[in-house]
C-alpha cells in the first residue's frame, strides 16, 4: 500500500493520523507512507519523531475578521494546489486520508480530481466546514460521535470509528506509570493539561488550586503541563507559592502523554476530542473546561457527552470569568471522594473506544 496522510496544526488533527499511519504501517511492514503538512507547523516535528516522512506545502486560513489578509490565503490555495499536485504525480499513492488542519481541504480536493480514492475523519462532534465540503470529494467520511450523522448529507458515506488514539494509551500499565513518577499508593495524582498549545484560564485556574492546597496539599501531587508559550510566567507564579516545589512539578509539553494519563486520578483538561477519547481509552475521570474559542463552540459538545454520562464535570469557561470557585470546588470536592472517582473511572472507561483505527483499516481496505 502506499497512503498519503494530511493534516497540520494541532495534536488533535496530527495524532490520528500518525494513530492511523501507525497501523497500516504494523498490518504491512512494507507499505509506503506520506504526511503531507503545512511547511512550519509542528506535524514538522511531530510526524519524523513517530517514524514517517512528512512533505510542507503552503497553506492557511481564512480569516472572518480581516478580509485583506484572504488574499495570502487564496495565494497559498494555488501554490499548495500545484505543490500538492506534484507531490501526487511523484508519489503515486493508492489513497489519501485527511484528519483536519488546513493542507486537507487542498490535499483531498486535489487528489479526488486525479482519481485517487479519498477518506477524512472528523474528530469533534459537530464537525468544521472543511470536512462538511470535503463529504462529496470521499469514499467515506469517518465520524467520532453518533450525533455527527445529523450534519453530513450522504449517510451512506458515514462510518461511526470513533476518535484513532495512539498504541501508546493502550499499552501503558498504571502501576508502572505511577512507579516511574515516583508516585506512592496513597498520592492523589492530577494532571493538569491544556493540549498542545496551552490555555491561558485553566492555567489561571489551576494556579489558584495550587494556592488553596498550598502549604498542605495532603496528598495531592500535580503535574502541570503549560503548553510552551505560557511556561516561564506560570513556573515564575508557581515558583512564587510556599512549598509548592514539594507536590507541583510544571512541564512546557510533555512528551509522555501516555505515562502521564495512565498514572493519573485525576484530569484537568480542555475538551478536544481527541485529548477526551485519549482520556476515556485510559478510563480517567476529568474536569473539562471547554474552549469557548473554537468553531462552533464543538468543544462544549464533546465536553457534554462526557458529563451526561458520568465520566466528567463541565465547568464553563463563563463560569470562570469573576473568580476560580466553580473550577476549585469541583476539583477539591473529587479530591475528597475516592468513591465519585471510582464511578467516575467506570463510566469513562464504558466511552473509551481502542478499536477506532482497526475500523478505519478495515474500510480502507475493503
Amino acid at each position: 500500500m502506499k497512503a498519503i496522510l494530511s493534516c497540520a496544526g494541532t495534536g488533535g488533527h496530527i495524532y490520528p493520523a500518525i494513530a492511523i499511519a501507525d497501523k497500516i504501517r504494523r498490518m504491512e511492514p512494507g507499505a509506503d507512507i506520506l504526511f503531507i503538512g503545512t511547511k512550519h507547523g509542528m506535524e514538522n516535528r511531530l510526524v519524523p519523531q513517530a517514524g514517517f516522512a512528512i512533505q510542507g506545502i503552503d497553506a492557511s486560513g481564512f480569516n472572518r475578521k480581516n478580509m485583506l489578509k484572504n488574499f495570502k490565503t487564496a495565494m497559498d490555495l494555488l501554490r499548495g494546489s500545484a505543490e500538492t499536485a506534484s507531490i501526487l504525480k511523484n508519489f503515486g499513492p493508492d489513497l489519501v486520508i485527511g484528519t483536519g488542519g488546513y493542507v486537507t481541504g487542498t490535499v483531498v480536493r486535489k487528489a479526488s480530481q486525479m482519481g485517487i480514492p479519498c477518506y477524512i475523519h472528523e474528530q469533534n462532534v459537530v464537525p468544521g466546514m472543511a470536512n462538511k465540503m470535503l463529504e462529496k470529494y470521499v469514499e467515506k467520511v469517518f465520524i467520532s460521535f453518533e450525533g455527527s450523522k445529523n450534519y453530513f448529507k450522504e449517510p451512506e458515506k458515514l462510518i461511526l470509528s470513533g476518535n484513532p488514539v495512539r498504541r501508546d494509551f493502550l499499552s501503558i500499565d498504571t502501576e508502572g506509570a505511577r512507579q516511574k513518577l515516583e508516585l506512592s499508593e496513597n498520592d492523589i495524582m492530577i494532571l493538569i493539561t491544556g493540549g498542545s498549545l496551552g490555555a491561558e484560564v485553566p492555567n489561571l485556574a489551576s494556579l489558584d488550586l495550587i494556592r488553596q492546597l498550598a502549604p498542605a496539599p495532603k496528598n495531592a501531587k500535580i503535574f502541570f503541563v503549560t503548553g510552551k508559550r505560557y511556561y516561564d510566567e506560570i513556573k515564575s507564579k508557581v515558583d512564587g507559592i510556599r512549598d509548592a516545589d514539594k507536590f507541583v512539578k510544571v512541564i512546557d509539553y510533555a512528551d509522555d502523554m501516555p505515562v502521564l494519563m495512565s498514572a493519573a486520578d485525576l484530569i484537568v483538561s480542555r475538551a478536544g476530542a481527541i485529548a477526551l477519547s485519549e482520556i476515556t481509552a485510559s478510563g480517567k475521570p476529568s474536569v473539562l473546561i471547554p474552549s469557548p474559542n473554537v468553531t462552533n463552540n464543538h468543544q462544549y459538545y464533546n465536553a457534554k457527552s462526557l458529563a451526561d454520562a458520568g465520566a466528567a464535570i463541565l465547568v464553563e469557561e463563563t463560569e470562570l470569568q469573576e473568580n476560580f470557585d466553580a473550577f476549585t470546588k469541583a476539583v477539591r470536592a473529587l479530591m475528597d471522594d475516592r468513591l465519585r472517582l471510582q464511578r467516575m473511572v467506570m463510566a469513562s472507561a464504558q466511552l473509551g473506544r481502542t478499536d477506532a483505527v482497526d475500523i478505519i483499516y478495515k474500510t480502507i481496505k475493503m
